[in-house]
């Protein structure tokens, strides 16, 4: 009779250790692959590897496959309920991260180059990148729960091994892409495309652009492109960002993928033997799972997960006792689930963010924001080798032992080349782009109205003269300071008047600085008007009005042409302050379009997306009055 799989297999506490070394031997081999222990990668990897090795060979003979696929279930189990949740929290922002991933030159570029497909594109998900974030947030935490408790393990197993290996495949494809490398990309284009006809005439001195085919109907061209590589997966949202202060690096974000497929591929292994728990295995993984979730809800200084995960794995067990013929079983578990987790998900997309890890979540200085970067701190490293040795040395050139070694006299050793040797990483501010700006030549009446407008454009202000062109009979005006006679020569130019003006030289204003340091100001948000809800313009005017009463600023930043804005104005009759900035930033500050800010001398006192938008008189009530 062939022995059942138990928990302790051949010796209780001999698979207990070979678990325990085979996650530490795991550990040293992530060690060894990141760049703070290169010096050490070596020996951490064989260290590593021999751990590993003997300790899966044990676990083999002692029968320890089932120990080590239930800790692998408790780890992948509470770690994939915790990074669906963050995911599920934000899934705009999540999408934003697929649609660069969707973008012809970042994921595609692999196909196209492994496969001599140079026309093969992705684009076309981009449009579906919202469907496919909410899928994926609510795949990755009903698998954690079913892997928690045991249910449709073959299924789960399945599904989790397939995710794992795309995600691993995602984060080497995020980790290894070189983008000075190029590759063919093919683009086809209407026969009377100006784009086209303009590759057409490049390709004739370009030797990086070639003409595929032309006929009378489209024009194919082949052109080498360099890939447009993603330098954050997006595996936890903003969430470690916001936390911990700064992502996952793409070779970190792979070792992350690397370990957690090793663990899934346990489970994987195990399936066969793996079966639903009863109420003390129930109790037991509940208990460590929750420990997990609990780990990593610390981590990202939010404990909605811990919540969440309780409900989902109680509710679910709950539901296995009472739910019935229908209900009671591991479809209606997932169902039970996904229905918690669309919730969330309405609610938030409706909404914000539960835990809003952007840099302008409400409470946040954006002037700190903007400062907090740290400065890199580099050395600059003399490397030599060994003729004969092949050995490797390094030292800084300004050392007192590089002066002692006198290497360069020894003629066993050659200089190779200088290296930078990274002292204290360097670290972007958590905002960059918050520049909202105007065209002086776009300033109206609205914008003029501003105080901080009226400051940049005072300052502006320099000596002008009004000099007369004989020849053509036309004016110019240049300011004092830049005048040069002999530039400007009396029997072709006459000086008309002396005046003060704007400064013809400052074309455009940012009023990023006279912003953040109003007192108090309101900032409506549109990333595009074209697509923006106005379905509460009343409220907005409503709130527009009552800061004008209160002598509040408000004004509204989008993406948009002038002459948009100016339709806008007209569409609506809401003639407000407009300026312009990036849509990328735009759409960090609020996934709602339109959203309104309210800010206090640069802190973000409040936001409110399109549904929560108050009345004007509950708006002033709450913000405009003292």
């Amino acid at each position: 009779m062939k022995e059942s799989a138990t928990f302790h297999g051949r010796s209780l506490v001999f698979n207990w250790i070979f678990v325990a070394l085979n996650i530490t031997g795991l550990v040293f081999m992530v060690l060894g692959g990141h760049d703070s222990f290169a010096e050490s990668a070596t020996l951490f990897n064989l260290i590593g590897l021999m751990l590993m090795i003997t300790s899966i060979g044990g676990l083999i003979v002692f029968k320890g496959r089932m120990m080590m696929s239930s800790v692998s279930r408790v780890i992948v189990g509470g770690l994939f309920i915790v990074s669906g949740l963050v995911k599920a929290n934000d899934p705009v922002g999540f999408a934003y991260k697929l649609e660069e991933y969707f973008e012809d030159g970042a994921l595609a570029f692999r196909i196209k180059e492994w496969f001599g497909a140079p026309g093969f594109s992705m684009e076309f998900l981009m449009e579906y990148a919202l469907i496919l974030s909410v899928i994926i947030c609510i795949a990755e935490i009903v698998l954690g729960v079913l892997t928690l408790i045991g249910g449709k393990i073959k299924l789960v197993a399945y599904l989790m091994l397939l995710m794992m290996v795309f995600f691993t495949f995602l984060t080497w494809h995020t980790s290894s892409c070189d983008p000075d490398k190029k590759f063919k990309d093919r683009d086809t284009y209407a026969a009377n495309d100006p784009v086209g006809l303009m590759k057409v005439e490049e390709a004739k001195t370009n030797k990086e652009i070639t003409v595929f085919s032309k006929s009378k109907e489209a024009i194919v061209i082949d052109e080498m492109k360099q890939p447009q590589c993603v330098d954050d997966c997006g595996c936890f949202g903003d969430a470690l960002k916001g936390s911990v202060g700064r992502s996952l690096t793409p070779k970190e974000s792979l070792w992350k993928d690397i370990v957690l497929l090793y663990l899934v591929i346990w489970i994987f292994v195990a399936q066969w033997i793996i079966r639903p728990n009863n109420r003390k295995q129930n109790l037991l993984y509940l208990i460590t799972g929750m420990g997990v979730v609990v780990f990593f809800s610390w981590v990202f200084g939010w404990y909605f997960p811990t919540v969440f995960a309780l409900i989902a794995l109680v509710g679910s067990l709950w539901l296995l006792r009472v739910g019935g013929k229908l209900f009671g079983n591991y479809y209606g578990v997932a169902l039970f689930v996904s229905l918690l987790c669309t919730a969330l998900v309405m609610y938030v997309m409706t909404y914000d963010p539960l835990k809003d890890y952007r840099p302008y979540a409400v409470g946040s200085n954006l002037k700190e924001k903007m400062n907090d970067g740290i400065e890199g701190k580099y050395e600059s490293m003399l490397r030599y080798k060994n003729k004969k040795t092949g050995e490797e040395k390094e030292y800084s050139s300004t050392s007192k032992e590089y002066t002692a070694s006198k290497i360069w006299e020894d003629k066993d050793w050659e200089y190779k080349d200088m290296v930078q040797k990274v002292i204290i990483p360097s670290k972007n501010p958590s905002i960059m782009d918050f520049h909202p700006s105007i065209s002086v030549s776009d300033i109206s009446p609205a914008e003029a109205s501003l105080p901080f407008v009226k400051r940049v454009l005072d300052k502006s202000q320099v000596k002008l003269l009004k000099i007369l062109a004989l020849e053509y009979n036309s004016e110019m005006e240049i300011p004092f300071e830049e005048y040069d006679p002999e530039g400007f020569p009396a029997e072709e130019y006459q000086i008309v008047d002396t005046v003060t003006g704007l400064d013809p030289n400052v074309s455009d204003i940012d009023i990023m600085e006279g912003l953040i340091a109003e007192k108090k100001a309101v900032v409506l948000i549109s990333r595009k008007l074209e697509t923006a809800d106005w379905a509460k313009i009343n409220e907005l005017k409503a709130i527009e009005a009552e800061c004008k009463k209160n002598g509040v600023p408000f004004m509204m930043i989008c993406n948009a042409t002038r002459e948009d804005i100016n339709a806008f104005r007209k569409e609506y009759g809401f003639t407000i302050p407009v300026f312009s900035m990036d849509e990328i930033e735009l759409k960090i500050i609020s996934r709602s379009n339109p959203a309104l800010m309210v800010l206090e001398k640069g802190v973000v006192k409040a936001k409110y997306t399109l549904a929560s938008t108050p009345s004007g008189e509950s708006f002033a009530k709450q913000h405009l009055k003292k």
